[in-house]
């Protein structure tokens, strides 16, 4: 009697193997047919379409920023305190190198002041902070006329320590970068700091600028649409670099090599990621069965959704390289019913064992 039940047990188990079936399953019919979303829980359901591609998925992030971010244009460089200016009086070489025409050029250079005042013979104090080259240069050769007729007169920049942009982060040399008389854009600072490539996160910079932060994307800068280049930079503004350690996609299931994949720039598709990870294995994956699980980190606050890509076709490979990547993305290969029917029977099969040799160590002992 105890054989028999153990027996009948045993067949259950069988018939409803795919029921009980091990590892990671979510059923493709749960999510709606048209790609309409669908809600479990704090979980929403999102089927992968050519409509979901054109409407939900179409982003304007930054361009708000666009036109504030644009809308400033440098001026003339003001001179300010910390820049060491070198004049120079024609003629008079007493007031353009005291220290001697054989002295480094440096030693005969003009620091402004930290209250902005400058000293120069003949004429003492000047309040050179907040003028421009043109006008210090016009100022010192009017005060001169009572002491040299028709003073000309020539002032240059030697050194800049007034403006500066401080950069952060994943770059080659970060610090800070003078603004000099030549207006900088964004690349131009980008380009004389250098980007640790490897490591930096090029959809991350951020610029913080008058007490806002402006998310800017590096990566765009290789698109015929890109505005990022024709961002000036103004004193005080600050770029961050973020590091890229933090931001990845995990690619995980029935792929060839699973693996956590580092997050560099928006350009990584979901055809990007099944395609560095060796494509799907053909004979354990199930083709409707790829899905790409989002915002899972904050679920406890937030609703996280499943998009679900029927890829049995190749033709969906398409939507694939058309459905862009979020860092923290989890994307999942589920495996095909005669996979999990397998590993089922594979770890039945020696419980079976146990049960058989249960139930004929019973049936000799009732002998």
């Amino acid at each position: 009697m105890k054989s028999l039940l153990a027996l009948t047990v045993a067949s259950t188990l069988i018939l409803q193997g795919c029921a009980f079936a091990p590892g990671q399953h979510l059923d493709p019919d749960e999510f709606d047919q048209k790609g309409a979303t669908a809600e479990d829980g704090n979980v929403k359901l999102v089927r992968i379409t050519p409509e979901l591609l054109k409407g939900d998925l179409s982003s304007t992030d930054g361009t708000a920023s666009k036109d504030v971010l644009l809308s400033y244009k440098p001026q003339a460089y003001e001179i300010g305190p910390n820049d060491l200016l070198y004049i120079t009086v024609w003629d008079h070489p007493e007031l353009t190198a005291p220290s001697g025409p054989q002295q480094q050029i440096d030693a005969n250079g003009r620091l402004v002041r930290p209250d902005g005042t400058l000293f120069y013979p003949y004429i003492g104090n000047i309040q050179a902070a907040g003028m421009t080259i043109e006008e210090l240069r016009s100022t010192i050769a009017n005060r001169l006329k009572s002491y040299i007729d028709s003073p000309q007169v020539d002032v240059a920049i030697l050194r800049f320590g007034s403006q500066r942009v401080i950069m952060t982060g994943a770059f080659d040399t970060a610090g800070e970068v003078p603004i000099t008389t030549a207006p900088m854009t964004i690349t131009q600072a980008l380009g004389q700091a250098g980007i640790d490539t490897e490591n930096a996160d090029l959809t991350g910079l951020t610029l913080k600028r008058d007490g806002q932060e402006y998310l800017l994307d590096i990566d765009s800068l290789n698109r015929p649409d890109s505005w990022i280049h024709q961002i000036y930079l103004k004193n005080g503004d600050q770029l961050h670099l973020p590091y890229n350690d933090q931001k990845k996609i995990y690619v995980l299931g029935e792929v060839m090599q699973p693996q956590a994949m580092t997050f560099k720039a928006t350009s990584l598709n979901l055809m990007d990621a099944i395609g560095s990870s060796g494509g799907l294995r053909q004979d354990t994956a199930d083709g409707e069965a790829v899905y790409v699980i989002r915002g899972a980190e904050n679920i406890a606050t937030e609703t996280a959704t499943v998009f679900q890509l029927n890829a049995e076709s190749p033709t969906a490979f398409a939507l694939a390289k058309h459905f862009p990547l979020q860092p923290q993305d989890v994307v999942f290969v589920g495996p095909a019913n005669i996979t999990r029917w397998n590993r089922f029977i594979s770890q039945l099969l020696p419980s079976a064992s146990v049960i058989g040799t249960g139930a004929a160590a019973d049936y000799n002992l009732s002998r």
